[in-house]
């Protein structure tokens, strides 16, 4: 499933760049094969699956590998989104790259997610930050110690 751009829409928002199926899955507590269609609107994402049909903002979705990094202006977009949350990220981003870590298959991979948290680092909340690093620290040493074992 891949998102595809409305004809209708008049221009292209700078967050589609950060839409992917498995981001929408994740936020919307579905299955990536349960998802039929992802239509990219001017303002909005709309997503139909099994027994859902509904509007995503492009500001609820993270930053992705093989995307344009963060611009200052991405920021400005997902702060004003957020203003209810203290102006920080959703939990359901730290749950994004914990799976996107666990899911890394090198090193570099992981090394690749890792930078692109650290450049949002400031969006997440100061809570949830623990955890992500536990995370990244235990596949980082699973994935040498696999390396290391020549298992590859």
């Amino acid at each position: 499933m891949i998102a595809t751009q409305n004809a209708q829409a008049k221009s292209k928002h700078p967050l589609s760049r950060f839409v992917t199926p498995e981001a929408i899955a994740l936020l919307l507590n579905l299955e990536t094969k349960d998802i039929y269609k992802i239509d990219c609107w001017r303002y909005v994402i709309h997503v139909v699956g099994k027994g859902v049909s509904t509007f995503v903002s492009y500001a609820d979705l993270p930053p992705i590998l093989g995307a344009m990094s963060p611009t200052k202006r991405d920021f400005v977009r997902w702060r004003k989104r957020w203003r209810k949350n203290n102006k920080q990220a959703p939990k359901f981003w730290v749950d994004f790259y914990k799976q996107k870590f666990k899911q890394a298959a090198s090193v570099a991979e992981l090394y690749a997610w890792g930078k692109i948290v650290s450049v949002i680092k400031p969006a997440l909340s100061p809570v949830n930050l623990p955890e992500l690093r536990i995370v990244y620290i235990e596949v980082k040493n699973s994935l040498k110690l696999f390396v290391k074992t020549g298992a590859v």
